[in-house]
C-alpha cells in the first residue's frame, strides 16, 4: 500500500504514541520511514522500539533554533525526497493547561501555540522543497477544537488555530500537489495527553457515550494516517477527520 513512499514522523515519545503507531505501519506497508523523538533522554525509551523496525531516530525540539530545519533536510537527504510528514507534537505548560482559559499565561499561550501549532506550519514551509511530486502532510488535532471540553482548557483554542492552519495551508500548498490534513483521534492515553486534568474520567465518560461504546486505539489512528498518505487518498485535502469511536457525533 505505502510500497515507495518515504516520510518523516516527528513526536515518538514511547510505544503508546501515535506516532509510532503510524511510523510501524507505515514501515510494514512498505514506506521508508525516518522518525524522531524529542531530546536524547527520549532516545533511551525510543531507540529500543523504532531499531528492531529499521527506523532511523533523530533528536527533534522544535524550540531549539534551527533544529527542525536541520532535521527535515537529514530526512530528505537520507530518504531522497519526502512523500509525507506526520507532526505528531503537542505542548502547554501545566500551569496553564491545568488553568481556566481566561488565567492562561500570555507566555503559556505563545509556547503552546509555537509548538503545537506553528512547528506545523513551519514543518510544511520546510518539506516543501523536498516534495517534488507532491506529498502528504497530517497533524493530530482533537475535539476540543470545536467544542469546549472539559479541563482541554488552553489546548482547544491552540487546536482549533492548528485546523484552520491545515484548511490555509491546503489551499496555499495545492498548486503544488501537497495534500494537507488534520487527524482528529479519540482521547489515548499516550504521554502528552496525560497532562490532562483528570483525564482518566475523560476516558471514562467517552468511552460509555460513543456510539461503539469503546476507546479508539493506537493502531487505528495509525490505518486513517496510512491511508492518508497512501495513492487512495490523492482526492482529498484540507481537511479534519475524526476517528474517535463517534465521539463527534454525540452530545
Amino acid at each position: 500500500m505505502l510500497q515507495g513512499k518515504r516520510g518523516l514522523l516527528i513526536g515518538v515519545a514511547n510505544d503508546h504514541s501515535i506516532a509510532y503507531a503510524a511510523a510501524k505501519l507505515a514501515k510494514t506497508l512498505g514506506a521508508e520511514v525516518i522518525a524522531t523523538c524529542l531530546n536524547d533522554k527520549a532516545r533511551q525509551y525510543v531507540e529500543p522500539i523504532l531499531n528492531p523496525l529499521d527506523i532511523p531516530v533523530l533528536n527533534c525540539n522544535v524550540e531549539n533554533e534551527g533544529e527542525l530545519e536541520a532535521v527535515i533536510e537529514s530526512a530528505a537527504q537520507s530518504l531522497g525526497h519526502l512523500d509525507f510528514l506526520v507532526h505528531s507534537i503537542a505542548f502547554a505548560p501545566l500551569i496553564d493547561l491545568h488553568g481556566p482559559l481566561h488565567e492562561s499565561s500570555a507566555e503559556g499561550f505563545k509556547q503552546a501555540i509555537d509548538i503545537s501549532c506553528h512547528s506545523f506550519i513551519r514543518a510544511a514551509n520546510l518539506a516543501k522543497s523536498h516534495m517534488p511530486e507532491g506529498g502528504t502532510l497530517i497533524t493530530m488535532s482533537y475535539l476540543g477544537a470545536h467544542l469546549a471540553i472539559p479541563n482541554y482548557g488552553l489546548m482547544g483554542p491552540v487546536k482549533a488555530a492548528l485546523e484552520s492552519s491545515v484548511r490555509y495551508l491546503a489551499q496555499e500548498l495545492g498548486d503544488a500537489n501537497i495534500r494537507v490534513h488534520a487527524v482528529s483521534p479519540g482521547p489515548i492515553a499516550t504521554r502528552a495527553a496525560s497532562g490532562i486534568a483528570h483525564f482518566d474520567e475523560l476516558l471514562s465518560s467517552v468511552e460509555k457515550r460513543v456510539p461503539l461504546k469503546r476507546l479508539v486505539s493506537q493502531d487505528e489512528v495509525a490505518g486513517l494516517v496510512s491511508f492518508l498518505v497512501s495513492d487512495f487518498a490523492t482526492g482529498m485535502t484540507g481537511q479534519t477527520l475524526y476517528v474517535d469511536c463517534g465521539e463527534h457525533m454525540v452530545p
